[in-house]
């Protein structure tokens, strides 16, 4: 529980830095590229007697290089590259899946509480923090790449390598992010927490530090949810985000009609 609850909330503070950029610049699709890959990872894992956790980092980053490269190679239809990825990591899930005997292959699909191992804990804390790092070195980067990415352009940003770098830091995120979160719902967990932070937020900043506070209350309320009442994590997690966002837009939907009201 204690390892859990280490490795969620370095996931809950890395998935919403990436989620914000992957949100605004209408990318969620490639989170759920990138997970389904990075679960095929974890079967070849499994399969081949490596660390589910290696194998899916390794799946995801060379899915998420191959997505940029068929991008720029067909620039006007750069979502096929993203389907195809996607297409490829399905394909590939449910074939090792089938030579897998492990029980634990099913703990990597919604997360799990006891699963965590100590090297996957020390794993997940190095990469978290070499996530983070990187995410603050290019903050101001990826703030304009964001927004405008002509612009950025002409201020002397260094777009494509940028973009990169941003890519393999969203592979490795959802890679290790599978054990807690489990690979078929990570991808919500980089949406949810920005869809309720862009309800309240008045700046990207404030985005930013709204996300990681949700995700992490996110995370650490379901992680408790979830051994009390012995449900799956991932989506006890996710659904916490669903209710907040639900909450959410309600709230503002009535402050609103009472506004007009006065």
């Amino acid at each position: 529980m204690i390892n859990a609850f280490i490795a969620g909330i370095l996931i809950g503070i890395i998935i919403p830095c990436i989620g914000v950029v992957v949100v605004l610049r209408r990318l969620s699709i490639m989170g759920d590229a990138l997970s389904h890959v990075s679960l095929a990872g974890v079967a070849a894992g499994l399969v081949f007697g490596i660390n589910p956790i290696l194998s899916a980092v390794v799946f995801a980053v060379a899915a998420s290089l191959c997505i940029e490269r068929i991008r720029k190679s067909i620039p006007k239809y750069g979502e096929i590259s993203t389907a195809v990825i996607m297409s490829v990591g399905i394909g590939l899930a449910a074939i090792l899946s089938g030579f897998v005997t492990s029980a634990n292959f099913n703990s990597f699909l919604f997360g799990s509480l006891v699963a965590i191992s100590p090297f996957e804990k020390y794993l997940i804390i190095v990469l978290s923090i070499v996530v983070l790092a990187i995410f603050l070195l290019l903050y101001r980067a990826l703030f304009y790449i964001t927004f405008d990415e002509e612009s950025a352009r002409l201020a002397g940003i260094p777009v494509q390598p940028v973009t990169i770098v941003f890519t393999v830091l969203t592979a490795v995120t959802i890679s290790i992010s599978s054990r807690v979160v489990g690979a078929l719902v990570v991808s919500s967990m980089m949406v949810l927490p920005v869809a309720v932070s862009m309800q309240i937020a008045k700046s990207y900043r404030q985005t930013v530090i709204f996300s990681v506070l949700f995700s992490i209350f996110y995370v650490v309320l379901g992680l408790f949810l979830s051994f009390y009442f012995n449900l799956k994590p991932g989506g006890t997690i996710v659904m916490t985000g669903v209710i907040s966002l639900i909450i959410t837009l309600l709230t503002k939907n009535f402050k609103g009609i009472v506004k007009k009201g006065a």
